[in-house]
């Protein structure tokens, strides 16, 4: 049951993709109860994701970029506005040559056939960079989303004729993912455009805790103080509660949100809220209808107040108590979302021990130990 309307519109829904429905109506639009991000994911829904910004800018929180599961589609290192090889491109990340090792097998080769009619025209990272850019420019309190890594997603077959027809019938997913190289590449090319842009980012991360550890230290020692100038959400997070808190000791800028969509599918997400520090912790549906996204939050936010022993707000007053400990779940998770929008977190100061020197040494191995794994799969 959702709360009285004064509540909540407080909650924020920190993640969702509204714009995947096939339609959204206007009045839905219009009587949005609470705050939505709304995440944009491949090239078809970047202006979806705007137009709905346009509409209710009161309440959509819109985010621009290109998700793991698409990077597959754009192409590296080739010029802006130029139409890469399409088969090339394909082969060169899902068939890569293997000399001097013996060339994909027979049936590897039929299912790359099958997969190639189905797959779009790639296209260059540069061409991704300026539509996100722009974007980005467009709407100023724009987040940088969903953007992020995932180390157990496979590149699907087409789906079957009849599914056209409305049947509801799942593609059957391909041996294919795509090379962590050319997921990082991807993302630390975005990560870059929202230092240089301060914009706060709503991240993936699939399978690949150590990998995302790693990245947040490459950031951090890359960007220096610019990286903690933003803020960053691991969201639906999955990562252990003891991954958890050693990136939350190092990079004072990194939050957690969680969804009932995802995080509910196990109980393993009450050790995370418990472990996690209660300033970092977030919200979301992440799901794709506007109309019961709201409530999926609102779910989650009981979870966690009933997780840390938190009151549940009935009634609202804007004067808080002066005494955060009395403070209820719903102004708790307001305050968080406020911080993580104005960013401009202090890097940590600190001698790194033996043990971090040897985790960064450890750490500029993984892309490499990655590619491999990919080769073998």
């Amino acid at each position: 049951m959702l709360p009285a309307p004064e509540i909540l519109a407080h909650i924020v829904d920190v993640h969702c993709h509204p714009q995947v429905a096939p339609s959204i109506a206007a009045s839905t639009i219009e009587a949005l109860p609470c705050t939505l991000c709304a995440m944009s994911t491949q090239r078809e829904d970047q202006p979806k994701v705007a137009a709905l910004a346009r509409a209710r800018p009161d309440r959509i929180v819109p985010a621009f970029g290109y998700h793991p599961w698409w990077a597959h589609r754009i192409s590296l290192n080739v010029p802006a506005r130029t139409v890469p090889d399409h088969a090339a491109h394909y082969r060169a990340l899902f068939l890569p040559d293997p000399s001097p090792s013996p060339p994909p097998s027979a049936e590897l080769e039929a299912a790359f056939a099958r997969l190639l009619p189905s797959l779009p025209p790639p296209i260059p990272l540069a061409d991704v960079l300026a539509d996100v850019r722009a974007h980005l420019i467009e709407f100023p309190a724009a987040m940088l989303g969903e953007v992020g890594i995932d180390r157990a997603a496979r590149i699907p077959f087409p789906a079957p004729a009849d599914a056209a027809d409305g049947g509801n019938i799942t593609p059957a997913l391909s041996p294919f993912s795509v090379p962590f190289a050319h997921q990082l590449a991807i993302l630390e090319a975005q990560l870059a455009l929202a230092v240089e842009l301060r914009r706060n980012v709503s991240l993936h991360s699939v399978k690949a805790p150590s990998q995302t550890r790693a990245l947040f230290d490459r950031m951090a020692a890359t960007h220096g103080a610019a990286w903690f100038a933003i803020s960053v959400d691991v969201h639906s997070c999955t990562l252990s509660p003891e991954v958890w808190c050693d990136i939350e000791k190092l990079h004072p800028n990194v939050y957690i949100s969680l969804s009932t969509a995802i995080n509910g599918r196990s109980p393993a997400h009450i050790a995370l809220i418990r472990a996690s520090s209660p300033t970092r912790i977030l919200v979301e549906s992440d799901y794709h209808n506007a109309c019961d996204a709201p409530a999926r939050t609102w779910d989650m936010a009981r979870i966690v107040a009933d997780t840390h022993g938190w009151s549940i707000e009935d009634v609202w007053d804007d004067r808080p108590p002066p005494d955060e400990s009395r403070w209820g779940v719903v102004r708790r998770l307001e305050a968080n979302w406020h911080a993580f929008v104005r960013g401009g977190h202090q890097a940590p100061v600190k001698k790194s021990t033996a043990r971090e020197r040897r985790w960064r040494d450890y750490s500029l191995d993984l892309v490499e130990i990655d590619t491999e794994d990919q080769r073998e799969l």
